[in-house]
């Protein structure tokens, strides 16, 4: 089976988990917390971006409502309202490496803007479903298993689907199949979720 088809037959398994009514509902967790990592090869990520847009326009027309929230795209705009993208070209042009990731990781503020960012959105459109994508991308600056530990307390009434390009062991995530991402085992591998 190529890379491609492997690809496509995850989205297939995705969809049937999440329109599920135990995944809906959240009831065959346990008491565990509704939070799901969907591991990928980053191989595939031009794949898996078209795969998610897919996946939401079928759920959106199958009367489904997800919220997908692009990590990226989110860190972007709070930047951008906070300092200025172009602003922040010229910061990183006279700044070292090291510093300027420090001065990305305190505009973003994971505590102060990031999560409630992402809580505002989850409060405004009230999903039965939260996908989070866009983990690779604001890699170094965001870390996957803050955003998770931080959303655990505050996102516990709908579903969360972590796409994450990299491997999850149930344990312990390894970004891009390389960097030990920090251990996180709350969150339930979707892809051995039985149907």
């Amino acid at each position: 089976m190529t890379l491609e088809e492997i690809t496509y037959n995850k989205f297939k398994h995705i969809y049937k988990v999440v329109t599920s009514e135990s995944f809906i509902k959240m009831t065959s967790l346990q008491g565990e917390i509704p939070f799901w990592i969907a591991p990928y090869n980053v191989i595939s990520e031009n794949q898996v971006v078209v795969e998610i847009e897919n996946l939401e326009k079928k759920l959106l027309n199958e009367g489904f409502k997800p919220l997908v929230i692009d990590l990226f795209k989110l860190s972007c705009n709070i930047i951008d309202e906070n300092i200025g993208l172009e602003e922040l070209f010229e910061i990183e042009k006279e700044m070292e490496k090291l510093y300027f990731k420090d001065a990305i990781q305190s505009t973003i503020n994971i505590h102060e803007r990031l999560i409630p960012a992402i809580i505002e959105m989850v409060n405004e459109n009230q999903p039965q479903m939260l996908f989070l994508k866009g983990v690779g991308l604001v890699y170094p600056f965001i870390r996957s298993h803050t955003v998770l530990n931080n959303l655990q307390s505050a996102v516990k009434h709908v579903p969360v689907v972590m796409f994450y390009p990299g491997e999850y062991s149930g344990l312990s995530l390894r970004l891009f199949n390389e960097f030990e991402d920090d251990n996180y085992y709350r969150a339930n591998n979707i892809d051995s979720q039985k149907i």
